[in-house]
Protein backbone atom coordinates (compact mmCIF):
# COMPACT_ATOMS: atom_id res chain seq x y z
CA UNK A 1 0.00 0.00 0.00
CA UNK A 2 2.65 2.33 0.83
CA UNK A 3 4.25 1.82 -2.31
CA UNK A 4 1.63 2.45 -4.05
CA UNK A 5 0.56 5.85 -2.35
CA UNK A 6 4.67 6.90 -3.28
CA UNK A 7 3.91 5.42 -7.17
CA UNK A 8 0.94 7.62 -6.82
CA UNK A 9 2.34 11.08 -5.28
CA UNK A 10 5.65 10.80 -7.81
CA UNK A 11 2.67 10.64 -10.64
CA UNK A 12 1.07 13.89 -9.38
CA UNK A 13 4.53 15.09 -8.85
CA UNK A 14 6.18 14.57 -12.02
CA UNK A 15 2.72 16.22 -13.40
CA UNK A 16 3.43 19.40 -12.02
CA UNK A 17 5.42 21.57 -14.15
CA UNK A 18 8.70 22.50 -12.82
CA UNK A 19 10.33 25.95 -12.14
CA UNK A 20 13.50 26.96 -11.37
CA UNK A 21 11.98 30.31 -9.95
CA UNK A 22 10.21 31.29 -6.86
CA UNK A 23 7.00 29.09 -7.90
CA UNK A 24 5.33 33.18 -7.53
CA UNK A 25 4.04 35.46 -10.36
CA UNK A 26 3.49 39.22 -9.86
CA UNK A 27 0.82 40.59 -12.41
CA UNK A 28 0.32 44.07 -13.03
CA UNK A 29 -3.32 44.58 -14.87
CA UNK A 30 -6.01 46.75 -15.75
CA UNK A 31 -8.45 46.76 -12.98
CA UNK A 32 -11.27 43.91 -13.31
CA UNK A 33 -9.89 42.22 -16.35
CA UNK A 34 -9.35 38.33 -15.63
CA UNK A 35 -11.85 36.34 -13.55
CA UNK A 36 -10.63 35.31 -10.48
CA UNK A 37 -11.38 31.42 -11.60
CA UNK A 38 -8.59 32.39 -14.25
CA UNK A 39 -6.04 32.70 -11.87
CA UNK A 40 -7.48 30.24 -9.21
CA UNK A 41 -7.30 26.99 -11.79
CA UNK A 42 -3.86 28.72 -13.15
CA UNK A 43 -2.83 28.28 -9.54
CA UNK A 44 -4.14 24.79 -8.87
CA UNK A 45 -2.91 23.44 -12.06
CA UNK A 46 0.98 24.52 -11.83
CA UNK A 47 1.27 24.92 -8.05
CA UNK A 48 2.12 28.64 -9.00
CA UNK A 49 0.68 31.62 -6.57
CA UNK A 50 -0.54 34.68 -8.54
CA UNK A 51 0.10 38.16 -6.53
CA UNK A 52 -2.43 40.34 -8.68
CA UNK A 53 -1.71 44.41 -8.73
CA UNK A 54 -4.73 46.43 -11.04
CA UNK A 55 -4.14 49.64 -12.81
CA UNK A 56 -6.95 52.07 -14.56
CA UNK A 57 -4.17 54.19 -17.31
CA UNK A 58 -1.79 53.49 -19.11
CA UNK A 59 0.50 56.66 -17.88
CA UNK A 60 -0.22 55.13 -14.10
CA UNK A 61 1.57 51.10 -15.24
CA UNK A 62 4.14 53.62 -17.62
CA UNK A 63 5.22 55.63 -14.59
CA UNK A 64 5.35 52.75 -11.72
CA UNK A 65 6.99 50.50 -14.12
CA UNK A 66 9.69 53.05 -14.95
CA UNK A 67 10.34 54.30 -11.88
CA UNK A 68 10.48 50.45 -9.74
CA UNK A 69 12.08 49.28 -12.11
CA UNK A 70 11.12 45.59 -11.05
CA UNK A 71 8.75 43.65 -9.08
CA UNK A 72 6.07 42.25 -11.79
CA UNK A 73 6.45 40.07 -13.77
CA UNK A 74 3.61 40.81 -16.83
CA UNK A 75 1.98 43.60 -17.65
CA UNK A 76 -0.73 44.84 -19.89
CA UNK A 77 0.09 47.53 -22.17
CA UNK A 78 -2.17 49.06 -24.94
CA UNK A 79 -0.66 48.85 -28.25
CA UNK A 80 1.05 52.40 -27.99
CA UNK A 81 2.95 52.00 -24.76
CA UNK A 82 3.84 48.31 -26.15
CA UNK A 83 5.82 50.42 -28.76
CA UNK A 84 6.77 53.12 -26.03
CA UNK A 85 7.93 50.75 -23.59
CA UNK A 86 9.91 48.50 -26.34
CA UNK A 87 11.53 51.22 -27.69
CA UNK A 88 12.62 52.39 -24.54
CA UNK A 89 14.20 49.04 -23.38
CA UNK A 90 11.68 48.39 -20.44
CA UNK A 91 10.51 45.07 -21.83
CA UNK A 92 12.15 41.70 -21.94
CA UNK A 93 12.02 39.19 -25.13
CA UNK A 94 9.34 36.20 -24.72
CA UNK A 95 11.12 32.81 -25.26
CA UNK A 96 8.66 31.47 -28.49
CA UNK A 97 9.80 28.17 -27.37
CA UNK A 98 7.80 28.36 -24.04
CA UNK A 99 4.89 29.12 -25.60
CA UNK A 100 3.09 26.31 -27.81
CA UNK A 101 -0.57 27.71 -27.49
CA UNK A 102 1.18 31.31 -29.48
CA UNK A 103 -0.07 29.40 -32.73
CA UNK A 104 -3.66 29.93 -31.04
CA UNK A 105 -3.31 33.34 -32.09
CA UNK A 106 -5.53 34.80 -35.19
CA UNK A 107 -2.93 36.34 -37.08
CA UNK A 108 -4.61 39.40 -37.95
CA UNK A 109 -3.79 40.40 -34.22
CA UNK A 110 0.02 39.48 -34.61
CA UNK A 111 3.60 41.43 -36.28
CA UNK A 112 1.84 44.61 -36.17
CA UNK A 113 3.83 47.81 -36.22
CA UNK A 114 4.15 48.41 -32.59
CA UNK A 115 5.65 45.01 -31.68
CA UNK A 116 7.06 43.10 -35.10
CA UNK A 117 7.39 39.38 -34.88
CA UNK A 118 5.67 39.94 -31.39
CA UNK A 119 8.86 39.70 -29.53
CA UNK A 120 7.67 41.45 -26.64
CA UNK A 121 4.23 40.59 -26.43
CA UNK A 122 1.34 38.95 -27.09
CA UNK A 123 -1.97 39.89 -27.44
CA UNK A 124 -4.88 39.54 -24.65
CA UNK A 125 -7.45 41.06 -25.97
CA UNK A 126 -9.08 43.83 -28.13
CA UNK A 127 -11.88 46.15 -28.07
CA UNK A 128 -13.33 49.24 -29.02
CA UNK A 129 -13.98 52.29 -27.19
CA UNK A 130 -17.32 53.99 -27.80
CA UNK A 131 -20.52 55.26 -26.54
CA UNK A 132 -22.85 54.18 -23.34
CA UNK A 133 -26.17 54.96 -23.14
CA UNK A 134 -29.56 54.48 -21.09
CA UNK A 135 -32.02 54.67 -23.34
CA UNK A 136 -34.83 54.23 -20.56
CA UNK A 137 -34.10 57.38 -19.12
CA UNK A 138 -33.00 59.19 -22.57
CA UNK A 139 -34.74 57.26 -24.96
CA UNK A 140 -33.67 56.65 -28.53
CA UNK A 141 -32.81 59.64 -30.06
CA UNK A 142 -31.24 61.14 -27.23
CA UNK A 143 -27.53 60.54 -28.31
CA UNK A 144 -26.74 58.47 -31.98
CA UNK A 145 -23.35 60.11 -32.56
CA UNK A 146 -20.49 62.00 -31.36
CA UNK A 147 -21.52 65.55 -31.92
CA UNK A 148 -24.00 64.54 -29.36
CA UNK A 149 -22.33 64.25 -26.40
CA UNK A 150 -22.17 68.37 -26.84
CA UNK A 151 -25.47 68.95 -26.89
CA UNK A 152 -25.82 71.14 -23.68
CA UNK A 153 -28.70 68.50 -22.15
CA UNK A 154 -26.00 66.19 -21.45
CA UNK A 155 -24.52 68.70 -19.05
CA UNK A 156 -24.15 66.72 -15.72
CA UNK A 157 -24.89 63.34 -17.64
CA UNK A 158 -21.43 62.37 -18.98
CA UNK A 159 -18.66 59.84 -18.15
CA UNK A 160 -15.40 59.65 -19.69
CA UNK A 161 -12.52 57.53 -19.15
CA UNK A 162 -9.35 59.02 -17.14
CA UNK A 163 -7.05 59.05 -20.10
CA UNK A 164 -6.16 61.67 -22.39
CA UNK A 165 -5.73 59.60 -25.34
CA UNK A 166 -9.40 58.35 -25.22
CA UNK A 167 -10.97 61.96 -24.98
CA UNK A 168 -8.86 63.44 -27.45
CA UNK A 169 -10.42 60.48 -29.98
CA UNK A 170 -13.76 61.81 -29.26
CA UNK A 171 -12.96 65.49 -30.40
CA UNK A 172 -10.75 64.26 -33.60
CA UNK A 173 -13.19 62.31 -34.67
CA UNK A 174 -16.17 64.74 -34.35
CA UNK A 175 -13.43 67.11 -36.23
CA UNK A 176 -12.84 64.43 -39.26
CA UNK A 177 -9.13 64.07 -37.75
CA UNK A 178 -7.39 60.51 -37.03
CA UNK A 179 -7.43 59.99 -33.53
CA UNK A 180 -3.46 59.04 -34.12
CA UNK A 181 -3.41 62.79 -35.49
CA UNK A 182 -0.31 64.27 -34.53
CA UNK A 183 -0.48 67.76 -36.32
CA UNK A 184 -0.07 70.95 -33.67
CA UNK A 185 -2.41 72.58 -35.03
CA UNK A 186 -5.29 69.88 -35.10
CA UNK A 187 -4.75 69.21 -31.68
CA UNK A 188 -4.92 72.59 -30.57
CA UNK A 189 -8.69 72.49 -32.54
CA UNK A 190 -9.26 68.93 -30.21
CA UNK A 191 -8.66 70.86 -27.51
CA UNK A 192 -10.40 73.98 -27.92
CA UNK A 193 -13.35 71.38 -28.23
CA UNK A 194 -12.60 69.57 -24.89
CA UNK A 195 -12.57 72.69 -23.33
CA UNK A 196 -16.38 72.76 -23.92
CA UNK A 197 -16.91 68.91 -23.20
CA UNK A 198 -15.04 68.69 -20.38
CA UNK A 199 -16.81 71.11 -18.26
CA UNK A 200 -19.91 68.95 -18.87
CA UNK A 201 -18.51 66.10 -17.18
CA UNK A 202 -19.84 64.43 -14.62
CA UNK A 203 -17.37 61.20 -13.60
CA UNK A 204 -13.73 60.67 -14.81
CA UNK A 205 -13.51 56.85 -14.44
CA UNK A 206 -11.23 54.27 -16.30
CA UNK A 207 -11.58 52.03 -13.40
CA UNK A 208 -15.43 50.77 -13.12
CA UNK A 209 -17.49 53.24 -15.32
CA UNK A 210 -20.00 50.85 -15.15
CA UNK A 211 -21.12 51.34 -11.42
CA UNK A 212 -21.93 55.46 -11.92
CA UNK A 213 -23.82 54.66 -15.01
CA UNK A 214 -25.99 51.31 -13.02
CA UNK A 215 -26.53 53.58 -10.39
CA UNK A 216 -27.96 56.67 -12.31
CA UNK A 217 -25.48 58.95 -11.36
CA UNK A 218 -24.59 59.34 -15.44
CA UNK A 219 -26.59 58.89 -18.38
CA UNK A 220 -24.31 58.48 -21.48
CA UNK A 221 -20.57 56.92 -20.86
CA UNK A 222 -17.81 56.88 -22.90
CA UNK A 223 -16.26 53.27 -21.69
CA UNK A 224 -14.40 50.27 -23.17
CA UNK A 225 -16.84 47.63 -24.77
CA UNK A 226 -16.32 45.04 -21.68
CA UNK A 227 -17.56 47.31 -19.40
CA UNK A 228 -20.68 47.95 -21.66
CA UNK A 229 -21.04 44.36 -22.35
CA UNK A 230 -21.78 44.16 -18.48
CA UNK A 231 -24.10 47.10 -17.83
CA UNK A 232 -26.25 46.27 -21.03
CA UNK A 233 -26.51 42.79 -19.05
CA UNK A 234 -27.38 44.13 -16.01
CA UNK A 235 -29.96 46.77 -17.69
CA UNK A 236 -30.64 46.39 -21.63
CA UNK A 237 -31.55 49.78 -21.79
CA UNK A 238 -28.14 50.42 -22.10
CA UNK A 239 -27.15 50.51 -25.16
CA UNK A 240 -23.57 50.94 -27.22
CA UNK A 241 -23.11 53.18 -29.62
CA UNK A 242 -21.00 52.55 -33.17
CA UNK A 243 -21.45 56.61 -33.92
CA UNK A 244 -21.52 57.38 -37.82
CA UNK A 245 -18.05 59.52 -37.19
CA UNK A 246 -16.22 56.48 -36.12
CA UNK A 247 -14.87 54.53 -33.25
CA UNK A 248 -11.45 53.85 -31.18
CA UNK A 249 -10.40 50.20 -31.84
CA UNK A 250 -7.12 49.08 -29.12
CA UNK A 251 -5.04 45.79 -28.35
CA UNK A 252 -3.92 45.01 -25.03
CA UNK A 253 -1.06 42.77 -24.58
CA UNK A 254 0.88 40.84 -22.08
CA UNK A 255 4.61 41.59 -21.92
CA UNK A 256 7.45 40.63 -19.20
CA UNK A 257 8.77 44.24 -17.84
CA UNK A 258 12.75 44.74 -17.68
CA UNK A 259 13.31 44.06 -14.38
CA UNK A 260 11.09 40.87 -13.81
CA UNK A 261 12.67 37.62 -12.20
CA UNK A 262 10.29 35.16 -12.34
CA UNK A 263 10.12 34.35 -15.79
CA UNK A 264 9.53 30.60 -15.65
CA UNK A 265 6.42 31.89 -14.27
CA UNK A 266 5.64 34.36 -16.35
CA UNK A 267 6.22 32.39 -19.64
CA UNK A 268 4.11 29.32 -17.97
CA UNK A 269 1.16 32.21 -17.33
CA UNK A 270 1.57 33.35 -20.85
CA UNK A 271 0.81 29.67 -22.39
CA UNK A 272 -2.00 29.15 -20.25
CA UNK A 273 -3.89 32.16 -21.37
CA UNK A 274 -3.49 31.48 -24.48
CA UNK A 275 -5.17 28.24 -24.29
CA UNK A 276 -8.44 28.33 -26.01
CA UNK A 277 -10.41 27.03 -23.50
CA UNK A 278 -9.04 29.81 -20.96
CA UNK A 279 -9.46 32.28 -23.57
CA UNK A 280 -12.99 31.71 -24.11
CA UNK A 281 -13.59 32.03 -20.47
CA UNK A 282 -11.82 35.11 -20.32
CA UNK A 283 -13.67 36.68 -22.93
CA UNK A 284 -16.83 35.17 -22.22
CA UNK A 285 -16.90 36.77 -18.64
CA UNK A 286 -14.97 39.91 -19.08
CA UNK A 287 -16.99 40.90 -22.63
CA UNK A 288 -13.70 41.88 -24.42
CA UNK A 289 -12.85 40.51 -27.62
CA UNK A 290 -10.14 37.38 -27.85
CA UNK A 291 -7.43 37.21 -30.43
CA UNK A 292 -7.33 33.46 -30.07
CA UNK A 293 -8.84 32.32 -33.28
CA UNK A 294 -8.79 28.89 -31.72
CA UNK A 295 -11.33 29.75 -28.62
CA UNK A 296 -14.01 31.32 -31.08
CA UNK A 297 -16.19 28.43 -31.59
CA UNK A 298 -15.54 27.91 -27.75
CA UNK A 299 -17.63 30.49 -27.03
CA UNK A 300 -20.93 31.05 -26.36
CA UNK A 301 -23.19 32.10 -29.94
CA UNK A 302 -24.79 34.91 -26.76
CA UNK A 303 -21.27 36.37 -26.81
CA UNK A 304 -19.93 35.18 -30.30
CA UNK A 305 -23.23 36.96 -31.72
CA UNK A 306 -23.09 39.90 -29.70
CA UNK A 307 -22.16 43.62 -31.53
CA UNK A 308 -21.20 44.72 -28.18
CA UNK A 309 -18.23 42.16 -27.74
CA UNK A 310 -17.89 41.66 -31.57
CA UNK A 311 -18.59 44.85 -33.91
CA UNK A 312 -19.79 43.82 -37.65
CA UNK A 313 -17.56 44.10 -40.46
CA UNK A 314 -19.12 47.33 -41.49
CA UNK A 315 -18.47 48.89 -37.76
CA UNK A 316 -15.10 47.64 -37.81
CA UNK A 317 -14.09 49.61 -41.09
CA UNK A 318 -15.28 52.61 -38.85
CA UNK A 319 -13.26 51.71 -36.39
CA UNK A 320 -8.87 53.28 -35.88
CA UNK A 321 -6.73 51.17 -33.89
CA UNK A 322 -4.39 53.48 -31.80
CA UNK A 323 -0.77 53.71 -32.58
CA UNK A 324 2.41 54.72 -30.92
CA UNK A 325 2.72 59.09 -31.43
CA UNK A 326 5.76 59.34 -30.36
CA UNK A 327 7.40 63.16 -28.80
CA UNK A 328 3.44 64.30 -29.63
CA UNK A 329 2.04 62.25 -26.85
CA UNK A 330 3.84 65.29 -24.63
CA UNK A 331 1.64 67.50 -26.21
CA UNK A 332 -1.52 65.47 -25.49
CA UNK A 333 -0.51 64.86 -21.99
CA UNK A 334 0.68 69.04 -21.38
CA UNK A 335 -3.19 69.87 -22.71
CA UNK A 336 -4.76 66.97 -20.66
CA UNK A 337 -3.26 68.85 -17.52
CA UNK A 338 -4.73 71.94 -18.72
CA UNK A 339 -8.22 70.38 -19.23
CA UNK A 340 -8.34 68.65 -15.74
CA UNK A 341 -7.16 71.55 -13.90
CA UNK A 342 -8.12 74.99 -15.48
Amino acid sequence: MKKTLLAIALVLLSAMPSFAGSGELYLYIWSEYIPDEVVENFTKETGIKVHLSTYDSNEAMYAKIKLAGDGYDLIVPSSDYVSLMRQQGLLLPLNKAKLANFANLSPKFLNKSFDPENTYSVPYMWGSTSITVNTGMLGNGAVNSITDLWKPEMNGRLLLPNEPREAFALALMKLGYSINETDPAHLEEAYQELKKLIPMVRVFDSDSPKQALLAGEVMVGVVWNGEAFIVNQENPEFAYIYPPEGLSLWVDSLCIPKGAKNLDEAHAFLNYLMRPDVAATISTEMGYSTPNAAAMDLIPEAVRNNPIVYPSEEDMARGEFQDYLGETMKLYDEYWVKLKTD
